[in-house]
Parts: structure tokens; C-alpha cells; sequence
């Protein structure tokens, strides 16, 4: 240790590194255990990610069965499934319900605290943490590892050295940096031989080359009760049109399968205009317009087309086909050719990280015994809807059974 580098008036015993959900919950684990648990953040507050999550409703979980839960997330099966199956969305929603915060369904099946807000919950929980004894180190960045072996940090006092054993990484993706999460860790796990796959964004709007028109008159325009197919995955929910792309639900939905298509080259995305009308009923309201009728209107009335649609019409086909089989054909894929993906710091959440592979059955990095690994730095993936913090959730409690386990196992074997 360098005459600039001084110890933590906690330098020992387990520690959690990174305070968004999966390093929350796993410090609340370990302390329910009976250890002294320290948890290290590197933003001024924790939860930062948490917060702005809930800022239009915190969506916590979802409600449907649980394989249908399941096959939400990517790739699927393996330890994230398992964690998941030990705490599904009902022991969530009773974790909820224990710190005073009972949670509904929504319509669309979405679980939602009754506040509807992320800050009263959070509240909640660092109570609750504080009640356990848990210590919590804001303004902490992690930077490696020290001479005795534990994380090392940069602090605003300086260079701060540990002798933490075992340790729970959880310091998040690459999206939203300004909250912390910006992918620092992968070369520090990386330079120990951690097979880390690149990161990348997930739940994100695409880029498309809209014509200026379009772009102008559209931008911030909602396209409702649609379905978006590519690669034969069919997903339905709304989009909006941004200046140069499109974003919304279903995009996000399809987002990785979009991703790769993008990596190929450029994909071609269809959109049904009309899910819930078949293409031959579609045509038949579309036959024999009223004398005088524009295309525009007949659209309008005949094919229930907002202004956004026929626009968007117009954008893939330029004159429009006037054959009513045609013309239901095109309302029924419209092409939209979408480029590559926003940046990743204008993700909501990552794709890549720790591979599954570098860890034991206990989120255990098997290069580096007793490092632990969970929430957005694995690598997997999942559409919003509230499997993103399910996610989160269930992996930080079962790395944090996993410290455990490690814990009890090397005070046997000092026995």
C-alpha cells in the first residue's frame, strides 16, 4: 500500500459493490444471515437507475405464468431461470407487501407497486437495510483489486484499499452512465482472463433514413394497435416515430432480434397497420370507393388508418397502389428499413457481460474464488415489462446465497 492509498474503517467481511437492485437485495440477504455487510456505490445516492425506472410507473414484475415468464428472457434457461424459479414474481410482490408496499396487476398483466412510484419503495428498503446494519459507501469507485486481495476504490478523499471477502459485483451495463453504469469493470475482469461478451444495447429505438416530410410531421407520433414482425417473430403493442428511427414497446420487444439483423446489414422491419382485420376483409372495405373519394380519406375511412399510417403508407410506396388486394397487402406489412441501433447509452438496459460460463452454480467467478456476480453485468437479456428487474432481483439473492454457501464451506474447511 502507496503512502496515497489508506484502508476504509471497514475493510473486511462481505461486501457489495454496485447499490442498483441486484446489489440491494443481495446486501439485504447476507444481513439477514447475520453478517456485517458493506455495500459500495459509486454515485453520491443508491438506486439512482431504480428511481428514474419508475419515473412513469415503477413496472416491478408481470403476472403470467411463470414459463411464459421464463421464455421472455435470452438466452434462455441456465442459472438465470433457476434464480428466477427460486424467487418468481410472487415472492416479489410478498417482498413488496412486507416492506408496506402492496403492489396490482395491470391491464396489460404488468405488476406495479400502488404508489405507482419507485421513491416510496426505495424508502422503504433502505430503512429496512439500515435496520439490518447494513453500512452503505456512496462516492466509491471501483478500480480493481488491492495487495491483500480485496476491491480497491477511488473515493473523493483518495485511493481507498480493502481486505472484503467474498465480494458481489454488481455494478450494472452500459446504459445510462450519468446513473453509473458504464461497462468500466469489463477490462478490470477482462485483464483476469473473464470472458466478458461485448456490450450492447438492448431495449432501444433503431435508426431509419424517414424522408424530411415525414420526419417533420411525424416525429413523436404513436403508431397504436400495431404488430411488428421480423425474422418471424410477431409482436404486438405500439412504436413511436422519432426524427431518424423509431422506439416504443414493441420495438423494444423485438430489439435484440432487430439488433442482429442490423449486424447483417440492414434489416427490413414489417409493420401490420391493422392486426386485428385479416388482409381480405381489409380489402373488401377498401373496393369500390365513393366516387370522388381521395385516397387519403378512403384510407381514413375505409381502412381506419390514423394520419401516421397513411403517412408511413406513403414513406414504403410512393405513388400508393390504388388495387384494393394490393393496397391491404402493403397496410398489412408496411417495410420500414432500419439501420443500426441507437447508441448504448441511450438504452434502457445492455446486452453481453460475464459470461454464464465463467461462473460456478453459485454466481461464482470461477477465475477469481470468492467474486461473485449478478444483475445486468451477466449476460442475458429481457424486454421491459418488469423482467428486467426480476431479473435483477432474483440474481442478486441467489449470488447472495452463493456467498453464503462459499462462507460456510471455508469455515469448514478452516476447521
Amino acid at each position: 500500500m502507496t503512502d496515497s492509498e489508506r484502508t476504509g474503517p471497514d475493510i473486511s467481511g462481505p461486501a457489495v459493490i454496485g447499490g442498483g437492485p441486484a446489489g440491494l437485495a443481495a446486501a439485504e440477504v447476507l444481513a439477514r444471515a447475520g453478517h456485517a455487510v458493506t455495500l459500495y456505490e459509486r454515485m453520491p445516492s443508491v438506486g439512482r437507475k431504480f428511481l428514474i425506472a419508475g419515473r412513469g410507473g415503477l413496472n416491478l414484475t408481470h403476472s403470467e405464468p411463470l414459463p411464459a415468464f421464463l421464455a421472455r428472457y435470452h438466452p434462455e434457461g441456465g442459472p438465470l431461470a433457476d434464480a428466477i424459479a427460486a424467487y418468481p414474481p410472487d415472492a416479489l410482490r410478498g417482498w413488496c407487501d412486507d416492506l408496506g408496499e402492496p403492489t396490482f396487476v395491470g391491464s396489460s398483466g404488468r405488476v406495479f407497486p400502488d404508489s405507482f412510484k419507485a421513491s416510496p419503495l426505495l424508502r422503504a428498503w433502505l430503512r429496512r437495510l439500515d435496520g439490518l446494519g447494513i453500512r452503505i459507501r456512496t462516492r466509491h469507485r471501483f478500480t480493481g483489486w488491492s495487495d491483500p486481495g480485496g476491491p480497491a476504490f477511488e473515493t473523493p478523499e483518495g485511493p481507498v484499499v480493502t481486505a472484503h471477502r467474498p465480494v458481489l459485483l454488481a455494478l450494472g451495463g452500459a446504459s445510462w452512465p450519468r446513473l453509473g453504469s458504464d461497462g468500466a469493470w469489463v477490462p478490470l475482469l477482462a485483464a483476469d482472463g473473464v470472458a466478458v461478451s461485448p456490450l450492447k444495447p438492448a431495449n432501444v429505438g433503431f435508426t431509419v433514413a424517414w424522408s424530411g416530410i415525414f420526419a417533420e410531421r411525424f416525429a413523436g407520433a404513436p403508431l397504436k394497435r400495431i404488430a411488428l414482425s421480423i425474422d418471424g417473430a410477431t409482436v404486438r403493442g405500439e412504436a413511436v416515430i422519432s426524427a431518424d428511427g423509431i422506439e416504443g414497446g414493441a420495438i423494444y420487444a423485438l430489439s435484440r432480434i432487430i439488433r442482429a439483423a442490423t449486424e447483417r446489414g440492414e434489416a427490413v422491419l414489417h409493420v401490420d397497420l391493422r392486426p386485428d382485420v385479416g388482409a381480405a376483409a381489409l380489402a373488401r372495405s377498401l373496393a369500390d370507393p365513393k366516387p370522388g373519394l381521395s385516397l387519403a380519406n378512403r384510407l381514413r375511412k375505409d381502412a381506419a388508418l390514423a394520419p401516421v399510417g397513411i403517412g408511413l403508407l406513403r414513406e414504403a410506396a410512393h405513388p400508393l397502389p390504388v388495387a384494393a388486394e394490393t393496397l391491404a397487402a402493403l397496410i398489412k406489412a408496411v417495410p420500414v428499413r432500419v439501420r443500426a441501433p441507437r447508441s448504448i447509452d441511450r438504452a434502457i438496459s445492455t446486452a453481453g457481460g460475464v459470461s454464464f460460463g465463467e461462473l460456478d452454480g453459485r454466481f461464482m467467478l470461477a477465475r477469481r474464488p470468492g467474486t461473485f456476480v449478478a444483475g445486468e453485468m451477466l449476460d442475458w437479456e429481457a424486454p421491459t415489462g418488469g423482467y428486467l428487474l426480476q431479473g435483477a432481483f432474483a440474481s442478486g439473492r441467489a449470488a447472495a446465497a452463493g456467498m453464503l454457501a462459499w462462507m460456510e464451506a471455508e469455515m469448514r474447511s478452516d476447521l
